[in-house]
């Protein structure tokens, strides 16, 4: 079912409670995570709900097993990155955008602006943990204070008020144009929308299905970077559903935003799972398992899903039957006369309630 792993479909469940998991918290911070040990049905994909509070930062860190795709749910954020080549990046997120960061590529995380941030952390490896995040105070303090105070061209009492161990969090002055702490604003002419390591999601064109909702989507066709993850937002209006599909190229990782929904996960022979989702939910489909989304609630279900491949592909069961012939469609199904008409012509994709 999913790369390179197999797993007893039997026992599992595709739902994790994410939110309600208590959290990891210092400095300004809060953390919830589910990898593979929390949330074992999701082997291929993990996950984590992060908040922080202004001027509280993620801090210099990177992740040897995962490639990192982010969305910003509310807040503002800055991020840095450094390249391999020894170039960095500065980037500033609002509420829909998108980050990426390539496996092993330092970075950090500060929220910016008056309130708190609250974004979404998908990861390509489902054995991913933030509690095996490679951080820079852990790897300055684990080494020899000699070490640390060559390298660094500091004293070796200055080397001792440094922090002694994993800071994770650090709290510091919340950055803004006028402070030295800023990046340069750029001149007007210079604004790009899309940078190379964030994508507007929020901005995009929707794809809109009249009573049914929409969808936002980014692969690595709108965003070049992202080679090994692609992620959508869906918006389904109360009792509309997203039809029964099919992933051939990647798992589903979903983070329900808002809303209720019912999902059933299809393994074959006659094995189908059913879960109720509610916000801060995760749901999870391993690749090529046939599944559907159907809002079950009176307000409108908006998720964010996240796939690891940075191809989008899906196999959408109305398309599917549309694009047969009908005598194939009527044997198949032993249909009697006149159904076949009932059957979708195309793609439906969002079908509304009726």
């Amino acid at each position: 079912m999913t790369k390179n792993n197999t797993m007893n479909t039997s026992t599992l469940s595709f739902k994790y409670e994410l939110e309600k998991q208590n959290p990891r918290t210092n400095d300004g911070g809060t953390t919830r995570g589910a990898s593979v040990k929390d949330f074992p049905a999701s082997i291929g994909i993990a996950g984590v709900s992060m908040r922080l509070q202004p001027g509280s930062m993620r801090e210099l860190h990177w992740h040897a097993n995962a490639a990192e795709w982010a969305y910003v749910i509310s807040g503002t954020v800055r991020t840095t990155i450094i390249h391999p080549d020894g170039k960095s990046y500065t980037d500033n997120f609002e509420p829909g955008d998108v980050w990426y960061f390539p496996k092993g590529y330092g970075h950090s995380i500060q929220a910016t602006g008056t309130e708190e941030c609250h974004f979404i952390l998908i990861f390509d490896n489902g054995n991913f943990s933030e509690d095996h995040t490679f951080s820079v105070t852990d790897f300055v303090s684990s080494v020899p204070p000699e070490i640390a105070a060559q390298n660094l061209g500091l004293t070796l009492e200055e080397v001792a008020a440094l922090p002694q161990k994993e800071a994770y969090f650090a709290s510091g002055i919340v950055p803004d144009e006028l402070s030295f702490n800023a990046t340069a604003r750029p001149e007007e002419s210079d604004i790009e929308l899309t940078n190379l390591h964030r994508y507007p999601l929020h901005s995009q064109q929707p794809r809109i299905i009249p009573g049914g909702g929409l969808q936002r989507l980014v692969t690595s066709k709108e965003f070049p970077i992202s080679k090994t993850m692609a992620g959508s937002v869906l918006e389904l209006q109360p009792g509309a559903l997203r039809e029964m599909h099919w992933h051939p190229n990647a798992d589903e990782w979903q983070y329900f935003i808002s809303g209720q929904a019912e999902m059933s996960v299809f393994l074959a022979e006659g094995t189908i799972v059913t879960e109720q989702f509610n916000a801060g939910d995760v749901g999870y489909v391993p690749m090529g398992a046939g599944h559907y989304i159907k809002n079950t609630g009176d307000t409108v279900c908006k998720v964010l899903i996240g796939f690891n491949s940075g191809t989008y592909e899906s196999i959408d069961l109305s398309e599917w039957l549309a694009g047969n012939p009908k005598d194939v469609v009527v044997t198949n199904f032993g249909l009697k006369e006149g159904e076949i008409e009932k059957f979708p012509s195309k793609k439906v994709f969002i079908q509304p309630e009726k």
